[in-house]
This record gives structure tokens, sequence and C-alpha cells, in this order.
């Protein structure tokens, strides 16, 4: 059983990334670690969107609550990608996405940090923004150097994280503009293909 965590700023493009990881290994099961606390929170605490947990409740429930849903994770069966965030950016200042006992809990094998050149992450922000149809994601618009700043900040989490429990740590940064549509996304999809089916052979 291989266990990866992968992290990127909101806007980055990671689900689309996700998805096209999954073609290429169907057997891997993506797991969004904000649904389980969101469910949780719903549950426990009234909060009726995702925008609200991180605006409306007190750090220590926050913390409770990313607990629980590392250990419901850990549960899990099979070949896991987590979808999270290393930083989470709220009115206090920057909080971790990945601190010591939900990372004990998870124990990944790696943690995969994406960075993206800012401004194409704000190019994907300002597309949510203007969606008319589907899900409609409602994002803060930042200055590139407030976003670049936020991708820093969770690659130096990130890597307290890997650092904590002994894991690989793998950077996959993008700072290029695209050649083709998805260029990025497929190349990090394979990217992270490899490293699982790398991590599957070293578990023989």
């Amino acid at each position: 059983m291989v266990r990866v965590v992968v992290v990127a700023v909101p806007g980055a493009g990671k689900s689309t990334i996700l998805k096209k990881l999954v073609e290429k290994i169907p057997t891997l099961k993506v797991v969004n670690f904000g649904d389980y606390m969101f469910e949780e929170a719903r549950k426990s605490l009234g909060i009726s969107d995702r925008d609200e947990m991180r605006r409306k409740i007190k750090p220590t429930d926050y913390k409770a609550l990313q607990e629980k849903a590392a250990k419901e994770i850990a549960k899990l069966e099979g070949d896991l990608i987590i979808d999270t965030h290393a930083a989470i950016k709220t009115p206090f200042g920057y909080y971790p996405g990945l601190p010591s006992k939900v990372v004990e809990a998870l124990e990944p094998d790696a943690i995969v940090v994406l960075e993206f050149r800012p401004e194409d992450i704000l190019q994907r922000r300002m597309k949510d923004l203007k969606a008319e149809t589907g899900q409609r994601r409602v994002r803060e618009i930042e200055e590139a150097e407030e976003v670049q700043e936020h991708q820093t900040v969770g690659k130096e989490l990130a890597i307290a994280a890997a650092n904590h429990v002994c894991c690989y740590f793998l950077h996959l940064k993008y700072l290029e503009p695209q050649k083709y549509p998805y260029q990025h996304a497929e190349e990090a999809a394979t990217a992270i293909a490899d490293l699982v089916r790398r991590l599957k052979g070293e578990r023989g």
C-alpha cells in the first residue's frame, strides 16, 4: 500500500492533475482531505460551506477536525493519493495543513509539492470566478507576490512535515509558460505516476 500526499495552493490546477494521474494508474484512489474535514464540521459545528471552515472555525476546533480527518483517512485500504494543502491562508496568517499529529496519522510514503507560475494560478482563479455553469468556486484574487509567498510557505511546511515522519519529499516546479494546453498538468501527472510506481517497486 502506497500513500502519497499532494499539495498545492488553491487554483493551481491540482484537481486536473489528479484526474490525469488516475487515468494513468486507475487503481489509485484520490482522497480529498478537506472533504473529510468538512463533513465532520457540518455534523459537529453546523458549518454550511467550505469557505466558512477557514473563516469561522477556531484554531482549536480546526486542529481537532484535521486530526479526526487524518485518522479516518488512515483507515482506508489501497494505494492513496491524499489531496490537501500544506499552508492554509487565514485572516490571522498561515495555518499548517500537515501538522505533526496529522502527518503521523497519515504515514505518507512521500509528500509532493506542486509549484506553478503565480500568473497561471491567478488566471485559473479568474476563470473559476467567471464560470457561469457547474461548480462556482469563489477564491480571493491576490497579487502575484502574495501567491508566490503562499507557495513558498506551503513548500517549507511540507518539508517540515516530511522531515517529521521521515518520508520522501518531491518538489515539482512548472515555472515556464505552457507550450500547449494542459502541458503542466500532463507533466505533473506523469511525474507523480512515476513516483508511485517507484514506491510500489521499492515495497517489492
